[in-house]
C-alpha cells in the first residue's frame, strides 16, 4: 500500500516531455479501461448510471499520472459515455428535457474531483519530500554524532596516555594503559557502527560484527591465537547492537589479556545465534581456564560485561569450561524468563 501511494507513472522518465507524454499515455490508458468495464456493464444493465464510472476514473488517473492524464480520461470517458450511452445513443443530441443539466452537473462533478485529486496528489508529494529531507537530516546528524563519539573515545584515551607519561609511580602504569585499551575498544565498537550498517533504525548484526572482529584481529589478537567467529543474519535495534558489540569487545580482551600466558597457542570462537526465541552470543577460548580469568570475583571487566548485557536486555553469565573458558549473553525468552 505504501508503494501504490507512492507511485508516479513518470517518475521515471528524466526529460520534462517524456513525462508529459507518459502522463497522457496513462490517461488514455484509464479511459479504455473505463470503456471496457462500461461496455460489460451494459451487457446486464444498459444505459444505467452513464456517468458513474467516470469519477474513480478521473481519479486515479489523477492521483498516479497527474493533472493532465485526469483531463485526458475525463475528456475521453465523458464524451464517450454521452455519446454511447446516454440516450440518445450514438448521438449528442438529448432525448428528456433535463439531459442538459444532468451532462453538465456530471461534468462539474468529475471536475471537481479532478481538481481535488491534483491538489492531494501535491501536497502529499510534499509531505513525503519533507520527510525524507527530514530523515536525511537525521541521518547525517546520526553519522555526525557517531564521529564526534569515536573522537571523543580516541581523546579521553589520549589523555590517559598523557596522564601515563606524568605519573612517576610505575605500578599505575597497567591500570592507566588497561583504561586506556577499554576506551580505544569502545572507538572501535561505535567506529564500526557506522551509518552504511544500516538505512533506519536497525542494524544487520553480521556484517557489523564481523567488521568488528576484523579490527580487533589485526590490531590485538597476537599471533599464537587464531579467531574465528559463526554469525547469524539477523538486524537489530541499534542501541542493542551498539551494548553487543562493547561487550564482544570486552570478552575478547579478557581472553587475550589472561587466557593466554607466556605466548600460549590457543583459539577464541565467536558465535552469534539467533533463533525465533531470541539470540545468544558466546565467546570461548582454550586457555588456561578459570586460574588465568580474574573477574570471577566482580572486577571491572566483569562488571562492564554485566553492564553491556543488561544494556542489550541479555544475561551475562561466564565460567570455565572443559579446556578452557566461556563468556556469554543470552537474550533467549526461555533464558530470561
Amino acid at each position: 500500500m505504501q508503494r501504490l501511494a507512492q507511485f508516479d507513472v513518470s517518475r521515471q522518465f528524466v526529460t520534462r516531455p517524456g513525462q508529459i507524454a507518459a502522463q497522457i499515455v496513462f490517461g488514455a490508458v484509464c479511459a479504455a479501461a473505463m470503456i471496457g468495464v462500461r461496455a460489460a456493464v451494459d451487457l446486464f444493465a444498459p444505459v444505467s448510471g452513464p456517468f458513474a464510472l467516470i469519477y474513480p476514473t478521473v481519479l486515479l488517473a489523477t492521483l498516479y499520472g497527474h493533472w493532465r492524464a485526469g483531463v485526458i480520461a475525463f475528456v475521453v470517458t465523458f464524451l464517450w459515455a454521452w455519446y454511447f450511452v446516454l440516450p440518445a445513443q450514438g448521438s449528442f443530441l438529448f432525448t428528456e428535457a433535463s439531459d442538459p443539466a444532468r451532462v453538465v452537473i456530471n461534468a462539474i462533478a468529475a471536475l471537481i474531483v479532478l481538481i481535488f485529486a491534483e491538489a492531494f496528489r501535491r501536497v502529499a508529494r510534499s509531505t513525503v519530500e519533507e520527510i525524507r529531507q527530514s530523515a536525511d537530516r537525521r541521518l547525517a546528524q546520526l553519522a555526525e554524532l557517531e564521529h564526534r563519539t569515536k573522537n571523543n573515545f580516541a581523546l579521553v584515551a589520549s589523555l590517559l596516555e598523557i596522564q601515563k607519561r606524568r605519573v612517576s609511580d610505575t605500578a599505575l602504569h597497567p591500570m592507566l594503559d588497561d583504561a586506556a585499551g577499554r576506551v580505544r575498544t569502545f572507538a572501535d565498537a561505535y567506529s564500526s557502527l557506522s551509518i552504511e550498517h544500516s538505512d533506519g533504525e536497525d542494524v544487520d548484526m553480521r556484517p557489523y560484527l564481523d567488521q568488528l572482529l576484523d579490527r580487533i584481529e589485526r590490531a590485538a589478537v597476537p599471533d599464537h591465537v587464531s579467531l574465528f567467529r559463526e554469525i547469524d543474519a539477523v538486524q537489530l535495534s541499534r542501541e542493542t547492537a551498539v551494548a553487543i558489540g562493547l561487550y564482544l569487545n570486552e570478552a575478547i580482551s579478557n581472553s587475550l589479556k589472561y587466557a593466554f600466558p607466556d605466548e600460549r597457542p590457543g583459539k577464541i570462537g565467536v558465535f552469534f545465534q539467533h533463533r525465533p526465541e531470541g539470540w545468544r552470543l558466546t565467546i570461548d577460548d582454550n586457555g588456561v581456564g578459570i586460574e588465568g580469568e580474574p573477574s570471577k570475583g566482580g572486577g571491572l571487566g566483569s562488571n562492564l560485561l554485566q553492564a553491556f548485557s543488561a544494556q542489550a536486555g541479555a544475561r551475562h553469565s561466564a565460567g570455565p569450561t572443559l579446556g578452557g573458558f566461556r563468556t556469554e549473553m543470552n537474550a533467549l525468552r526461555e533464558a530470561v524468563a
